[in-house]
């Protein structure tokens, strides 16, 4: 079934993201399974999602958060309460100590953040568990943007590094090498870990698989995985965390947009009350294209349109597709999957507001705006 499949569209604020319940929660439900039968502790990456009033419902099936700096952590400890799991390239003295105050555990990005910082880790070493991310400098990522281990990566601490520090008062190990990717890139991952690691690893009490994990994409391995993870615990008699942000909100929302005019050069163009810059930056950041319900590749149904945003960036396009019918003014349009890596990099970029965020559940056809954003959203962001 479709996300948002039976909401009457003339129901929703134009535009908006919309988080259909049913679908979070079945994702949640497989996440819970893989990480009761492998033992592990699974975590949302509020990077990925962060879509708090959701939290109630989360809960339910994770361990808690993985941050990336004080304000996540916080938001993690305040609105979920549970365990809060903080790695960031660099501290300063402020950041780690607000982070500490949220967090269980901190991991550091280096030996060197370790050293400068060390009296605060033994202040702090009775309530907070530290760890250092590693960079096995294996790359299974195909997009440079999102390798973390590209040659010349800032991220982690590389053997040949490690084997130089003094990591007294480090708990565990952190690695992110993964992104939508399937259990079969973090096996071979796995491989490289042990063999690079391997004197660490003995000593450590936890270790974290890091994100990445497309868990619950269709076709998905879940039994390699947790054979994956029981292996590891049991080689390395460690605990083990997971901490997927896309697989949460994977297929679980949409953002409905109008049309608000259609023009004409070189081709039809619609205007829409969205923005690929403001809205959806990974369209122009990345190859990326978004998913329109009832539309296909520009020329494969009867009308073809160049889809631009609303700001003034002269880029600021979605791409080219084709409806059955004539677009006019009015119109509803609804991307896919749009419950994660969205609502987190919106901008205000042009003082073009934010979408409005709100939950949809099937079960009961009940529909709730969470937030409109307004003026003030915009005026606040600046001084």
């Amino acid at each position: 079934m479709l996300p948002c499949d039976q909401l009457d569209l003339a129901r929703v604020d134009s535009p908006a993201y919309v988080i259909d319940l049913g679908a979070l929660e079945r994702n949640l439900e497989l996440l819970a399974h893989a990480r009761g039968a492998a033992g592990c502790g699974i975590l949302l990456a509020l990077k990925g999602f962060g879509a708090w009033s959701t939290f109630p419902l989360v809960e339910k099936y994770l361990d808690g958060v993985a941050a990336s700096g004080p304000d996540e952590a916080r938001l993690g400890a305040e609105e979920l309460g549970k365990q809060v799991h903080t790695y960031c390239p660099a501290f300063d003295e402020r950041s780690l100590r607000e982070t500490i105050r949220y967090s269980d555990h901190v991991v550091f990005n280096s030996p060197s953040q370790i050293d400068r910082f060390r009296s605060i880790i033994d202040e702090h070493a009775s309530g907070t568990s530290f760890g250092l991310r590693v960079n096995p400098e294996h790359s299974e990522v195909e997009v440079a943007l999102y390798d973390p281990c590209a040659r010349g990566s800032r991220l982690g601490t590389t053997s040949r590094a490690l084997a130089r520090a003094d990591l007294g008062g480090i708990d565990g190990l952190h690695f992110h090498t993964l992104c939508e990717l399937g259990a079969d890139a973090l096996q071979r991952t796995l491989t490289v870990i042990e063999e690079r690691f391997a004197p660490w690893l003995d000593r450590a009490a936890w270790v974290n698989f890091g994100g990445g994990h497309h868990i619950t994409k269709p076709g998905y391995d879940v039994g390699l995985l947790i054979n994956l993870v029981r292996e590891f615990k049991r080689q390395h008699r460690v605990e083990v965390f997971l901490e997927p942000g896309e697989a949460i909100g994977l297929n679980a929302g949409v953002l409905v947009a109008s049309v608000l005019d259609v023009v004409e050069n070189d081709g039809q163009i619609a205007i829409l009350d969205i923005s690929a810059t403001a809205h959806m930056p990974d369209v122009l950041e990345m190859p990326y294209r978004p998913e329109i319900r009832n539309a296909a590749e520009a020329g494969k149904l009867a009308q073809t349109y160049r889809l631009g945003g609303l700001s003034c960036l002269a880029g600021d396009v979605i791409g080219e597709y084709s409806f059955a019918e004539p677009l006019k003014v009015g119109d509803r349009l609804l991307f896919e999957d749009m419950a994660h890596y969205t609502m987190v990099k919106t901008t205000t970029f042009n003082g073009v507001r934010l979408p409005s965020i709100a939950l949809y559940d099937p079960r009961d056809d009940s529909y709730r705006v969470q937030r409109r954003f307004e003026y003030a959203d915009y005026r606040n962001r600046l001084s």
